[in-house]
């Protein structure tokens, strides 16, 4: 593993504790030898956790489409940025460019992003690693939502158990170096 990708907001979101955990995930990813790849802008999560894995000495890669340049205010100190020229093509790369995934607390677009990489798993389309870092158990009520869909079997287990929910992000990260998928 040389690359996580991480899902996150272009808000900052109300709990300032949450910056907290942004920090100890890019403290784990620089000590881990791990690059950034994330949406390229320099606001909200997305900003603060480039902005640490940059002053920590890591590497960091912005994939942000063309579209978006302004409206999420790319960041300019990045090591590699690449503009493309959809969202669709903004998704491809990052995935492309990624060896895991990981999901902070974020809205429709971080929801979407790691519903879409996890899916893909599940479609053996790929055999990365996917997780949700449980700020503050801002995912529990979800991680709740789908073990209620493994119930009413619209979810086999060994599907759910592809998406990762921890509340460290060492203990993440830990689970993604020993990460072996189930299989589609």
């Amino acid at each position: 593993m040389k690359s996580v990708c991480v899902y996150c907001g272009s808000s900052a979101g109300r709990r300032e504790s949450h910056s907290d955990a942004v920090f100890d995930l890019a403290r784990s990813l620089v000590a881990r030898g791990l690059s950034l790849v994330y949406g390229g802008a320099s606001i909200g999560i997305m900003g603060m956790i480039a902005d640490a894995v940059l002053e920590r000495g890591g590497k960091v890669v912005g994939v942000i489409p063309e579209a978006l340049l302004r409206k999420e205010v790319v960041h300019d100190g990045l090591t590699e940025l690449h503009v493309t020229g959809s969202m669709q093509e903004r998704k491809s790369r990052m995935a492309e460019l990624s060896d895991g995934f990981i999901a902070l607390p974020g809205g429709i677009g971080t929801f979407e992003e790691i519903f879409e990489v996890w899916s893909w798993a599940r479609l053996g389309f790929h055999s990365k690693p996917c997780g949700l870092l449980n700020i503050q158990g801002y995912y529990d009520h979800l991680a709740r939502f789908l073990d209620h869909a493994v119930e009413e079997a619209y979810i086999q287990p060994r599907f759910r158990d592809m998406l990762m929910v921890e509340n460290e992000p060492g203990v993440l990260l830990d689970r993604f170096q020993s990460y072996r998928p189930s299989g589609a």
